[in-house]
């Protein structure tokens, strides 16, 4: 009960510095706070903290605070609080509004955040824009008629839109403290959130920087005013500099790019670095506080990512499948837990010391606590590599060795949302069956009061192009064939799409697996660790906390000693340079203390880690894994299906299932191809628009599922 009501009060919290951030944002451009915050300002000269301190504090702190209690909120979140039912306006959020646009599906989620950034970039440009064309005063050395200073307005207006986006392109991307994860949106799905900031933060800058050097070309102002750097004010080369950065990182990062030329994404995506200290210079302080507690909790994330994946791990065993595919198999620390639906991200330093590529877990630490597996498809040049490798190794007569590897993560939801659901309907396509699979173990190995909450009926829907695929349901294998009263009633139909009828049944090829390879690697004189131990959600919040009150506390060391203490108004009297670089080195302070905490605290977990090495995997353990997952299958029911030649028509299907679920909500998962998410997405659509158009009908209502959508990404 305690529990319950402390959640209560974190999210009442949550919602409250939400909202007072909301209103930070939207009175920023007013003259209200542009009146008073001046004298705000002013009137802490007098003080320790000065006008940068409390520049810090109102606007970065709030979004770091809100980052710090939505960490311990996911740490708390108990299994048990998730309850039997949803409530259908709310969840009708993460069903499709638009299918097909050329930005891609479009949830209630999407179109919520769409509109709030988009309010926000319209409310403060026609605010700005009023204020600035009510006062047209144009600068004395330059002489410019009212159409050119009206259109300079406009392009520096720009470039505040383009701040407004900067300020949240990394949120999308934070692992450990996102946001997005409270509400329900994974990590591969925000990571389109970064991509559309991306694009229009590069749209509103190319604006500003074309728009001002316009005015400056027809006024022969450009070799007088980019090519100095100004020691007050904005410094325009630094500015200049910073458009060429991000229009490097933004055309590396285009699909065409990005999926050809990896290593040119790679390499070019870390010129942000470059670009946000340029930013800093052109901007000023004062404006970079504005983005700062993006730049400051994903600094964080990055230190404590880079710091929980430094020691490397190896491959206990890997499964070689038809079709191009393996299975990886690592030791994990017994203390990790993960959720269905979870990634992690994983590099092979013999193919690349600087590439990390994430894939879906298929293993359930409900099933095993101390292994973590996950199934990877041969189709880019990585994962050939890997591919070839391993074969190389199943080739060779001597005994393989240990390949070393590092693991970053695990990344999913603090809860195991799927059981709020009466029913389940889990769509996979090709490699998509990854994440189904590590649910279907979940709930099949549920225990407590998780098992009597599973859903009732589940039915697995899977696409695939060949017949061999079928052998990576071999995991679920057991499920799929023994099922009990104690476990819910799952229905297997399988797809198969470029092959005609076959002889062989469901059974046989579940049992093909048998024809895989599987390699154990010697673990002897290994002096890898076992596993990776985590920083906990707890300790995260802390560690980001202490870094905020270090940096804080550097800032006012550096206006009390090193600025004018005499001084009473805001404008400091420093160069602006000279001032912006003392606020980043109060950050790289604050960066550096936290990272000693963080490694003092992964070297207590690793002296508790190898008290675990007693326990490594030997001839028996690598017997006792071989027979765990290659469980026998017994005669399948009658009641699971296999389909040759065709694709499913799948608004015939759930027309066909509303039968079997009458009246109840029935969560849809589906993994696979874009081609597949939007005919499973418009079929959900029609059905949730018919669920409510029946809602005042109570008869008609109680006979209509419900469909809620949820679609997961295996590919970023």
């Amino acid at each position: 009960m305690a529990k319950i009501v402390l959640l209560a009060l974190l999210r009442t919290l949550l919602i409250l510095i939400f909202l007072v951030c909301i209103i930070l944002w939207f009175l920023k451009p007013t003259k209200i706070r542009t009146k008073n915050w001046k004298k705000v300002e002013d009137g802490m000269q007098t003080t320790i903290f000065k006008y940068n301190g409390v520049d810090f504090v109102v606007y970065t702190f709030p979004i770091i605070l809100l980052a710090m209690i939505g960490l311990v909120y996911m740490y708390m979140q108990p299994m048990r609080s998730i309850k039997r039912g949803v409530r259908r306006y709310t969840t009708a959020l993460y069903n499709p509004i638009i299918v097909k646009t050329p930005i891609g599906m479009l949830n209630g989620i999407d179109v919520i955040a769409m509109t709030f950034v988009l309010t926000l970039l319209v409310w403060t440009f026609y605010v700005r824009i009023s204020n600035d064309f009510k006062k047209l005063v144009p600068a004395k050395h330059m002489k410019l008629n009212i159409w050119q200073l009206k259109f300079l307005r406009i392009s520096t207006r720009f470039g505040l839109l383009a701040e407004i986006c900067l300020g949240f392109l990394l949120f999308p991307i934070l692992r450990g403290p996102s946001i997005f994860r409270l509400l329900g949106v994974q990590f591969e799905a925000s990571v389109r959130y970064h991509i559309w900031l991306g694009t229009t933060l590069t749209f509103f800058a190319i604006l500003h920087g074309a728009g001002t050097l316009f005015i400056w070309g027809i006024n022969h102002q450009i070799q007088n005013q980019i090519w100095s750097w100004q020691k007050e004010g904005r410094i325009y080369l630094a500015g200049g500099i910073a458009l060429i950065t991000l229009l490097i990182i933004w055309i590396s990062s285009l699909p065409l790019v990005r999926r050809r030329k990896f290593d040119v994404f790679f390499c070019m995506h870390h010129l942000y670095v470059v670009f946000l200290l340029l930013f800093l210079f052109h901007a000023g302080d004062k404006h970079f506080f504005m983005v700062f507690a993006g730049v400051f909790l994903f600094a964080m994330d990055k230190l404590l990512r880079v710091i929980q994946s430094s020691p490397e791990t190896r491959i206990l065993s890997v499964r070689i499948f038809p079709s191009k595919i393996i299975e990886l198999t690592f030791p994990k620390d017994p203390r990790l837990n993960y959720t269905p639906t979870s990634i992690i991200f994983v590099k092979i330093p013999m193919i690349s010391k600087f590439h990390w590529h994430p894939f879906s877990i298929t293993s359930s630490c409900t099933v095993n606590d101390q292994t973590m597996s996950v199934m990877i498809k041969s189709e880019g040049c990585w994962t050939n590599s890997l591919y070839d490798i391993l074969c190389q190794e199943v080739e060779s007569k001597s005994q393989t060795k240990c390949v070393s590897v590092a693991i970053e993560g695990p990344y999913g939801p603090p809860s195991f949302d799927f059981v709020r659901y009466d029913n389940l309907l889990l769509i996979a396509g090709g490699i998509g069956i990854t994440p189904m699979l590590s649910i279907l173990q979940e709930l099949a190995y549920a225990k407590g009061d998780l098992r009597n909450r599973c859903p009732s009926q589940i039915q697995l829907i899977y696409v695939t192009k060949n017949s061999q695929d079928i052998s990576l349901l071999n995991p679920i294998s057991h499920v799929v064939s023994n099922q009990t009263s104690e476990f819910c009633h799952l229905k297997l139909k399988v797809f198969v799409t470029q092959e005609n009828k076959s002889n062989s049944s469901l059974k046989d090829f579940l049992s093909s697996v048998s024809a895989a390879r599987t390699i154990f690697f010697d673990m002897k004189n290994s002096n890898h660790s076992f596993g990776r131990v985590l920083i906990n959600p707890l300790w995260m919040g802390a560690i980001t906390g202490f870094s905020s009150a270090i940096y804080l506390l550097s800032l006012c060391f550096f206006n009390q000693f090193l600025f004018s203490p005499k001084m009473k108004s805001s404008k400091p009297k420093s160069p602006s340079s000279v001032v912006d670089l003392f606020l980043l080195c109060s950050f790289l302070i604050a960066v550096a203390c936290s990272a000693v905490i963080a490694m003092v605290l992964k070297w207590r977990n690793s002296k508790t880690e190898r008290k675990m090495l007693a326990t490594t995997w030997d001839n028996e353990g690598e017997m006792k894994l071989s027979a765990m997952e290659g469980a026998s299958t017994n005669t399948l029911e009658e009641q699971h299906e296999i389909h040759f030649g065709a694709r499913p028509i799948f608004k015939d299907l759930l027309q066909k299932m509303e039968s079997e679920f009458k009246g109840s909500n029935v969560g849809v998962v589906v993994c696979g191809p874009e081609s597949m998410k939007d005919s499973v997405a418009s079929a959900c659509q029609q059905k949730c628009r018919q669920a409510f158009k029946f809602n005042s009908k109570e008869q008609q209502q109680q006979q209509q599922p419900f469909f809620v959508f949820h679609s997961l990404n295996f590919s970023l």
